[in-house]
């Protein structure tokens, strides 16, 4: 099984004004590299085409999210974001990097999207599974996605998401999840 990056996924992980999980002690090159040398767990995602590949954290990467508490709400900041051209903007909430301390990640969550996907998607990539983001987590199991990104993938590919319906139960979780926790910008 060959791995290779997206542009969506370089664009972000490896530019330090994402907000979310940011490696910068390595190329994407290396990255994929020392990937290939890993066992990891690997597990379903959300949709037939969506594989979570756990390794444990060989970057400098650090906790892209943080739990919010009372103390620390009021540092929440929020804007209409696009990831990129083209896409609706979305409400999207974070902590400043200057606002909290991000904690150790032990594992890093890297999404694959399948090579046929990823054509479908307009997004081609040479090789079997392309990835699409690197998740911080704190144990190899999956976190929620955000909300309004399962509800981004309900609208479509036109829309800049992957054409699955909502699932409400999986909502609910995800709702449940981000209640309590935000992404460090």
């Amino acid at each position: 099984m060959s791995i290779v990056f997206t542009q969506f996924a370089i664009g972000r992980h490896f530019n330090p004004e994402f907000a979310g999980t940011k490696i910068h002690s390595h190329t994407p090159g290396e990255f994929l590299s020392e990937l290939a040398n890993l066992d990891g767990v690997s597990a379903p995602g959300y949709a037939p085409f969506c594989r979570h590949l756990f390794v444990p954290n060989f970057t400098d990467a650090r906790m892209g999210v943080h739990r919010i508490t009372p103390e620390n709400r009021n540092l929440l900041r929020s804007d209409y974001v696009a990831r990129r051209e083209g896409e609706l903007p979305i409400l999207t909430r974070w902590f400043d990097s200057a606002d909290v301390e991000p904690a150790e990640c032990p594992w890093l969550d890297v999404i694959l999207y399948s090579a046929a996907q990823l054509e479908e998607e307009g997004s081609p990539v040479d090789g079997d599974w392309g990835i699409v983001s690197i998740l911080s987590a704190v144990s190899p199991v999956e976190a929620p996605m955000p909300p309004i990104t399962a509800m981004r993938n309900a609208l479509g590919k036109d829309e800049g998401g992957s054409g699955v319906s909502l699932d409400r139960a999986y909502y609910m979780r995800a709702v449940e999840y981000w209640s309590q926790w935000a992404t460090i910008k």
